[in-house]
């Protein structure tokens, strides 16, 4: 991050950078250079100054749009440093990186919170695609200590924290402005246990692994996230749970490609085959066998369709359609007789190109 007092060089964006670039770029320069994340550090306190000045201004389209015009904000002296910018950027870190009391903001919230949410990452063939399936899933979820009912506390009940008053956070001032952080005492939670549960060690929650049937449906696609509400971290104060996201990877195939609802494959066959016709049986992705006619002169890397043998169209009726690609298939040994039948074929070949170049030479000797 730049040195230089310009707020754009400040968070390394470009001038005509759009607002949710200054964002991401004010949310990485926070997480790095966070006082609690590089104790001691005056350089990164500085930095972290800088950076949560920087996006005070270029984070408000008003503010920005005056320093973009004068190279400043308010009055001779220049920008007005809003310390309130900290009380509307809890969107920025939330949940997403655990920093949710970053600018006090998770402080102020001392009813029932929702609960976080959770990934599942799930590969599945496609087979599993075609025919949709039902999954049971393993994931270690938080549950309420059933000893102290979630509390904490030996007898279930709490007091409040002498250190914080019950606000669950603590002032710090840093320079010209103050950090809320979470009260070291109760955690930011304003209350505290006399006597911890022995069962959770005050905690008031216990590691489980719970069991989850997820319904993968058909013509799912590669990226597609799955909710499973409800089924997330547990909330604070008793607040709802956090929803569970499945989100989906396909498997590959060894003999077929996916490109939407269609498939792709590949088979082979011999010269004289494709030069005189054949047909061939092909077993889809559904264990059926279907036969395709290869017609009379098939060009290697041609394309045939099989209707409606592809893939299920999701949230659609119908499926996709399977594509075959003819390859020519070149033996790598040929016997005494086979080798003399190509050499006759090569005769042969000649002759049509020596009668071919003999019929054009009459035709330009006319010409002439």
């Amino acid at each position: 991050m730049s040195g230089s007092g310009d707020y754009y060089e400040i968070l390394c964006v470009p001038r005509d950078a759009t607002q949710e670039q200054i964002k991401v770029a004010y949310r990485q320069a926070a997480l790095k250079y966070h006082p609690d994340r590089n104790p001691g550090d005056k350089d990164a306190e500085e930095k972290f100054k800088k950076a949560s000045e920087a996006y005070s201004v270029l984070g408000d389209p008003e503010k920005r749009s005056r320093y973009d015009r004068y190279g400043k904000v308010g009055g001779p002296g220049g920008v007005d440093w809003d310390s309130a910018v900290f009380d509307d950027f809890g969107d920025l870190f939330g949940n997403l990186f655990g920093f949710g009391d970053l600018f006090g903001r998770a402080q102020r919230h001392h009813g029932p919170q929702r609960g976080a949410d959770l990934r599942y990452d799930m590969d599945v063939s496609l087979e599993e695609v075609l025919e949709g399936c039902e999954k049971e899933i393993e994931i270690p979820l938080e549950e309420h200590c059933p000893k102290c009912s979630g509390t904490g506390a030996k007898d279930g009940k709490r007091s409040t924290c002498s250190a914080c008053g019950g606000k669950g956070s603590i002032i710090y001032n840093q320079g010209f402005f103050a950090i809320s952080r979470s009260c070291p005492q109760c955690g930011g939670d304003g209350t505290i246990a006399k006597e911890k549960c022995a069962e959770c060690r005050g905690m008031g929650r216990q590691l489980k692994t719970k069991k989850i049937s997820v319904r993968i449906p058909q013509g799912v696609e590669s990226g597609s996230r799955l909710k499973v509400a409800g089924q997330g971290e547990i909330g604070a104060k008793g607040g709802p749970r956090g929803d569970l996201y499945i989100f989906i990877g396909i498997k590959d195939h060894p003999f077929y490609m996916r490109s939407g609802e269609h498939l792709f494959c590949r088979i082979w066959v011999s010269l004289p085959e494709a030069v005189l016709g054949t047909e061939v049986e092909i077993q889809c992705l559904d264990g059926k066998d279907e036969k395709l006619s290869v017609p009379p002169n098939t060009q290697n890397g041609q394309k045939f369709k099989i209707g409606g043998k592809g893939l299920p169209r999701l949230h659609h009726r119908g499926r996709g359609d399977l594509f075959v690609e003819i390859g020519l298939r070149t033996p790598s040994k040929i016997s005494r007789d086979e080798k003399r039948l190509w050499h006759e074929l090569l005769r042969i070949e000649a002759e049509k190109d020596e009668k071919r170049d003999s019929f054009f030479k009459k035709i330009f000797k006319r010409g002439d």
